[in-house]
């Protein structure tokens, strides 16, 4: 009799399963821009004698050039000679450039072509996802006819999609020339993640869709583009919303990169989700989908991301596992694991009242309200969740000794947790936007100020404005006008007191009138007037 009711369960769930992998096809998926290549066929071989064979081979539309790295010309190729330079590649297909020997220097030599074809022992390019248009090969006869067929193919215009977007003004990279977050460029495989100090720029050309740089970022200062975050959870809360109405029992969603190919047999009650990479979805669509109802989410690792992207991953698992545990769940209802684990799978971690939210918002918004649902659902939540270093969400602390309320923080916070007081010196902080990226504690000058992470259950007082130090106005001893705080006055006395412009009192004086009386008591002063003639004081 169990084994029947086993067997129409399996029935039922795989009827349910079908249905809503149908009903996908139902979510128009918003288009991007897109970026385009164009390859004139003209191919740069690195490597030894093997090279110079290889080239012999290529023909129309193919025009071969051979950098050779080891041994000696042929006759009849056309052969560079790397002859100990340095060698520095960049640009991508259609657009390589090649730089031999230090630029200026009479052996420096720059080279260009449309595709790269390197067969050296170790590729010339180190990084895990290579540019568009440079291809490794090893040597053998197999692998050198895929490579010639693979040049062939790479010859004309292409388009790809412009898989990010990025939103400069909420980047937690830097500020005030201080470089605080670098998540982004990290984890980025195809490094085509750069810095420029106060923010970051992407090369839409190198960049390959992996997106474990969507999936770090703390503020979403850099999104997935193609498909956007929103058809995302649309897609998933539609998948288990059919499910559900079908009669599907115990959905359990795994994630699966398409890269990977079609995904592996599965029990009816897990429903496969493809996505182009699996990196290119992160903490906030997890929590999403256990919000919607999925009873655990099953990141299907098959072997084939590099292991600076696995590391990511890991991290946001890491983090979600520490907020399940903490709102009373099992920290197994997210889980990366490998296809022999995903047959052993059993029953979901979750049993919960799916919610109806729509993740129309921004990255932490979204996050936000998937954390709110699974709280409200917990009976057994803790106030707050202790998180590891790297967890997006935290608070601040200031020592109050040595804060001078110089306000260098509040300009330099990139989620704008840091605020100052509206009519008194004040730091307030309001723990929601906090993107735990260090900035505050990187800018000020006087390091009185450092980050923890952990998350606050509540809302109210996730969103509270607190306030963090605060100190009684100095005003002007000339007219009483508030214009600084006592200790930056008190600072500056200090650290003046051996400079020759401050030696005397009425100098000392000047620095505790605001900026008008200030003027005022320079004019009426003939040593001070004499000095600024001279251009020493007074300009």
């Amino acid at each position: 009799m169990n084994e029947q009711i086993t067997d129409a369960i399996r029935v039922r769930n795989s009827r349910a399963r079908e249905a809503a992998l149908a009903a996908l096809g139902s979510v128009v998926v918003e288009t991007t821009d897109l970026v385009e290549f164009q390859s004139r066929g003209r191919v740069l071989v690195i490597g030894g004698p093997e090279a110079l064979e290889f080239a012999t081979r290529l023909d129309t539309p193919l025009q071969a050039q051979v950098l050779l790295i080891e041994g000696e010309e042929l006759p009849g190729v056309p052969v560079i000679s790397q002859a100990g330079r340095s060698l520095s590649i960049s640009g991508y297909l259609g657009a390589f450039l090649l730089q031999l020997g230090e630029p200026g220097k009479s052996n420096a030599e720059s080279l260009r072509a449309d595709l790269i074809l390197d067969l050296g022992a170790e590729p010339q390019l180190a990084m895990p996802m290579k540019p568009p248009g440079y291809l490794v090969s090893a040597t053998d006869e197999p692998s050198l006819n895929r490579a010639v067929e693979q040049l062939k193919g790479l010859v004309g215009t292409f388009d790809k999609p412009r898989y990010f977007s990025y939103d400069p003004s909420i980047c937690a990279h830097g500020r005030s020339g201080k470089i605080a977050c670098t998540r982004c460029i990290d984890a980025c495989p195809a490094e085509a993640i750069t810095s420029l100090v106060e923010k970051v720029t992407v090369d839409a050309y190198r960049c390959q869709g992996g997106g474990a740089c969507a999936t770090v970022c703390p503020s979403g200062a850099i999104r997935y583009s193609y498909p956007q975050p929103r058809d995302t959870l649309e897609q998933i809360r539609l998948l288990l919303k059919t499910y559900r109405q079908a009669g599907g029992l115990d959905p359990q969603l795994v994630i699966c990169a398409e890269v990977d190919g079609v995904p592996p047999s599965l029990e009816p009650n897990l429903i496969p989700f493809q996505v182009e990479e699996l990196a290119s979805v992160g903490l906030e669509v997890w929590l999403t989908a256990l919000a919607y109802g999925a009873g655990s989410v099953l990141l299907l690792d098959r072997g084939g991301m590099a292991a600076r992207v696995v590391e990511a991953l890991e991290q946001q698992v890491t983090t979600a596992g520490e907020l399940l545990t903490a709102l009373g769940f099992s920290q197994e209802a997210v889980q990366l694991v490998n296809e022999a684990a995903l047959q052993g799978i059993g029953a979901g971690r979750l049993t919960l009242t799916p919610a109806n939210f729509s993740a129309n918002g921004g990255k932490r918004q979204v996050a936000y309200m998937a954390i709110d649902h699974l709280f409200e659902q917990s009976v057994r939540a803790r106030p707050m969740a202790d998180l590891t270093v790297g967890a997006p969400f935290g608070t601040a602390q200031v020592d109050e000794k040595a804060c001078t309320l110089c306000l260098a923080c509040v300009s330099a916070c990139p989620g704008k947790a840091l605020m100052s007081g509206q009519d008194a010196p004040q730091l307030r902080f309001i723990e929601a936007n906090c993107l735990q990226c260090g900035i505050c504690t990187r800018t000020c000058p006087e390091d009185a100020i450092w980050i923890t992470p952990r998350l606050l259950f509540n809302r109210e007082e996730r969103n509270k404005v607190r306030l963090l130090h605060e100190e009684p106005p100095f005003c002007c001893t000339a007219c009483g006008k508030p214009f600084a705080t006592r200790s930056v006055i008190e600072n500056m006395l200090k650290k003046l007191e051996g400079h020759w412009m401050f030696q005397d009192g009425k100098a000392r004086h000047r620095l505790t009138l605001c900026e008008d009386c200030r003027v005022v008591d320079i004019v009426q002063d003939p040593d001070a007037m004499a000095q600024g003639v001279k251009g020493e004081t007074f300009q």
